[in-house]
């Protein structure tokens, strides 16, 4: 009895707790959504006799680079609990400081939203697609306070809300503080909702786009296949804060193509044409951005925990993060049925030879390519960089890296290979949600496999730029892995030609033909191997030199600031590396491709 006692009050007291909270209460209205606005209205109550700092965010969670995001907020004002209005004054570009308060301040503004992606907010008379640092204020030492959102819904609309917030009912939903709202996009149109139960937790797909319910039907079940196969490499699904997990995807011709995580959904962006049947779109970005439940969200670099909403954020560790994760994208879809293994193998080569042949690995070594995630994350500038000689995404240079580990693990033949690895940092780091190094990670692996190979991995790989011995490690795969053309003439380079004149593209790459011969992006090129190109139609400028052999020097004409003159250009062989299924392969070979390849 006195057991049933102290429950009852401990229950009663726990409930007064949470009804006397103070929120942090938002109301969304879409009146002019047709020319791309909102309007909203927070509510911050119970506040003390000091100044209150409205701050727009100008970082997302899963984008690493600033991005402006107050540029898009205006008709700004402040009332207190009477309705009496407030001074709002501006101490930078991101803040509102609203004074003379009585405990209470209601702030409104108006939001412009454009551009539905991962990162950027998209309204319009078909949806609100909004992703939370770009669509809502908060503010300054309140972030501690739960959120509740109210949205008022256009009329006949059919509009439904999803998200990862918990559903409160009367279109209004609540997250336990400003972080978490922070990190919970919402897709409210008229959706496609489709959900399975899977070890007591809910997989939902919100999908905004046009297509039958058979189209749908047989896309979720392509996802679930993936998620499925995601979840037998880590033994358990995570546990989602509200035990659910959601897709938001919207695939709409003026939708930015996107993919971002976030710690119970995932914002997965098309700008599919209207008539263009569903089938396997964005695919590949749905099994990406949801293995990021476990790694990134939960397997998580300490460099990123806590976000910084106020600055960029920089991380060693994307190189593990997104690109482990981009090594296992299609890889699942292989494992899942939704491409086949042969397809899955001979898409691996483009990305390999890209990598061994990029001169950005003699600037920077994998963990400083992380590092510059806040200038190209989609990051934005006027002036122009050397990106194409100095720079490797992380995305392809990490997921060639977890390539490589995983087939050193699997060619040892002692049943080691990267799933367990990763489901080892998974127990570690992701599941008690410990955050990690780059030390970390080379502690985890030599746990895994033995200090000496985990030495080696990580010093030639990672802290230096060296590159795996691929073409051994494929044919142990049974995969080759070689140059198709090595005698085939390039001048490695992507002109474009327009109004008869070629230009670059991008800087020239070092070590090329043009490079070398000191033709660069500014010049207008006017002959190539004694072709007008005032006369050339074809695709590749390679085709002008198609009679030609590596070493061959042949002129190309260029005007550079009026003034014309000849190059001497000398011909290189092309080193570009595919990779096909070995019908050759041995029987060991054979069976080592066939347990990496097939479903768990």
């Amino acid at each position: 009895m006195k057991k049933l006692l102290l429950t009852t009050f401990l229950i009663s007291c726990f409930t007064n707790f949470l009804l006397s909270q103070t929120y942090n209460q938002y109301e969304v209205s879409f009146d002019n959504r047709v020319h791309h606005e909102a309007k909203i209205k927070v509510t911050f109550s119970n506040l003390e006799n000091k100044v209150l700092e409205v701050r727009m965010s100008r970082s997302s969670p899963g984008r690493y680079a600033v991005h402006e995001f107050a540029k898009n907020v205006y008709s700004v004002s402040a009332t207190d609990s009477k309705g009496n209005p407030l001074p709002v004054t501006r101490p930078n570009a991101h803040q509102w400081d609203v004074s003379g308060h009585d405990g209470t301040v209601n702030f409104e503004y108006t939001l412009f939203a454009n551009r539905g992606g991962g990162t950027y907010s998209g309204i319009d008379e078909l949806h609100a697609h909004l992703n939370i640092p770009a669509t809502f204020v908060w503010a300054r030492n309140l972030g501690h306070r739960p959120v509740r959102v109210k949205f008022n819904l256009p009329a006949g609309a059919n509009w439904k809300v999803a998200t990862q917030l918990k559903d409160v009912g009367n279109n209004t939903f609540e997250g336990m503080d400003t972080y978490y709202f922070m990190d919970s996009p919402i897709e409210i149109a008229d959706l496609h909702m489709r959900e399975e139960v899977l070890d007591g937790q809910k997989i939902r797909l919100a999908l905004h786009t046009p297509a039958t319910d058979a189209e749908v039907d047989a896309y979720f079940s392509e996802v679930m296949k993936i998620v499925k196969q995601q979840k037998a490499v880590f033994g358990e699904l995570p546990a989602y804060d509200y035990g659910e997990y959601t897709f938001l995807s919207c695939y709409m011709p003026n939708a930015s193509g996107d993919g971002m995580e976030h710690r119970n959904s995932t914002y997965v962006v098309s700008g599919k044409p209207l008539n263009r049947p569903l089938g396997n779109t964005s695919m590949g970005t749905m099994s990406h951005e949801y293995f990021h439940s476990w790694n990134v969200e939960r397997i998580r670099p300490t460099a990123l925990e806590p976000f910084d909403f106020e600055d960029a954020n920089m991380s060693g560790e994307l190189w593990f993060a997104e690109g482990f994760t981009s090594y296992y994208t299609n890889l699942f879809r292989a494992r899942s049925g939704n491409m086949t293994a042969e397809q899955y193998v001979n898409g691996l080569g483009g990305s390999v030879s890209y990598v061994i042949n990029a001169p950005g690995r003699k600037y920077f070594n994998p963990i400083e390519m992380s590092y510059r995630a806040p200038f190209v994350d989609a990051a934005t500038s006027i002036d122009p960089d050397n990106n194409s000689n100095i720079f490797i995404s992380y995305y392809t240079y990490g997921s060639v890296l977890g390539l490589a580990l995983d087939m050193s693990l699997r060619t040892m033949d002692n049943g080691k290979n990267l799933d367990d690895y990763m489901k080892h940092v998974w127990l570690t780091h992701g599941k008690p949600e410990i955050p990690y190094s780059v030390r970390d990670l080379q502690a985890r692996l030599e746990e895994y496999a033995g200090k000496t190979f985990a030495d080696e991995f990580f010093g030639k790989y990672i802290f230096n730029s060296e590159m795996p011995d691929y073409e051994s490690l494929f044919k142990k795969m049974g995969v080759v892995f070689e140059n198709p053309s090595p005698n085939s003439p390039t001048l490695n380079a992507f002109v474009r030609v327009n109004d008869g004149v070629g230009q670059l593209v991008q800087n020239a790459i070092v070590g090329t033909p043009l490079y070398e011969a000191g033709i660069e992006k500014e010049d207008q090129i006017l002959s190539i191997n004694g072709t007008a190109l005032s006369t050339f139609q074809g695709r590749s400028v390679d085709e002008l030199i198609a009679g030609k052999k590596p070493g061959d020097v042949i002129d190309v004409e260029i005007e550079r600031w009026g003034t014309k003159m000849t190059k001497k250009v000398t011909i290189a062989a092309s080193q570009n590396q595919r990779t096909s299924w070995d019908a050759n392969a041995n029987s060991a070979a054979q069976k080592r491709r066939e347990e990496w390849l097939k479903a768990k």
